[in-house]
């Protein structure tokens, strides 16, 4: 399926918190994604264990593996003109430095709690400032790549750049506990605090389809051992963008080495 942007795009983006560019990556770079990403997922079990689900970012482990498809991936020409369209000519990828994978867990299914990446009660972040830079809907930008059909992560359409209703933090503490319970019992449970979520929707991604989201609207992802994943997760950012995360890192640093 060849891919085609559309004004469409622009409107879902700015109305829901996030669009989807169906089918955008070229089918001989899924491919080459997949093959990599074969030996990436290998690499992070082996380091972390069997639940691992993230490698990041990919560039350290440029010894280990071929970064040449992820440099590909980035420098796609069809994908960086759909999402300059969308957000603005200044919004480049985050980096080989920051580009990571998502993967699916080996031996258990388990979710993660409904949350907004970054708040004003956030670690390390001014309130004021963030209040101001929030209402911004191209300040904080994410992606999702799925290499392989992907229903892991859940969102609430027109989440971001708002305040909270009075249902969402209690639907987002109603996550359940699932210690002792068969694998199908958590991931009934799991599913069912998705869908407990207000206005939630499945974000349903097919192999090639770039998923441009606002972290800062409510999500979750959740995860089953038998739904193979291998979904790249990157950063789109103006200079605004990587300037504040680099204050806020260094913050965060000097915070945990303060602690």
């Amino acid at each position: 399926m060849s891919f085609t942007f559309s004004e469409q795009h622009i409107s879902d983006y700015y109305r829901n918190g996030y669009t989807v560019f169906r089918g955008i990556l070229p089918t001989a770079l899924v491919g080459d994604l997949r093959r990599v990403t074969e030996i990436a997922r290998e690499v992070v079990r082996t380091e972390r264990g069997p639940q691992a689900q993230r490698l990041q970012p990919v560039e350290k482990f440029g010894d280990r593996f071929d970064l040449q498809p992820f440099r590909d991936y980035a420098e796609l020409t069809e994908l960086i003109d759909a999402c300059q369209r969308v957000l603005s000519p200044d919004h480049t990828f985050a980096g080989l430095d920051r580009l990571g994978v998502f993967f699916e867990p080996t031996e258990r299914p388990w979710c993660t709690r409904w949350h907004r990446d970054i708040t004003t009660e956030s670690k390390g972040v001014d309130p004021d400032e963030f209040s101001r830079i929030t209402l911004d809907p191209t300040f904080f930008t994410q992606v999702n790549c799925a290499l392989y059909t992907d229903v892991s992560t859940w969102y609430v359409p027109g989440s971001d750049g708002r305040p909270d209703t009075s249902s969402e933090p209690e639907a987002a503490r109603a996550m359940p506990e699932t210690e002792g319970l068969s694998d199908e019992e958590t991931e009934s449970l799991n599913l069912a605090y998705c869908h407990g979520m207000p206005g939630a929707v499945c974000l349903i991604l097919e192999p090639g389809d770039f998923a441009l989201y606002r972290p800062n609207g409510w999500h979750i992802g959740n995860y089953a051992p038998y739904r193979k994943r291998a979904t790249l997760h990157d950063g789109l950012w103006k200079p605004e963008t990587r300037a504040w995360y680099d204050r806020w890192f260094a913050e965060l640093k000097q915070l945990s080495e303060s602690d």
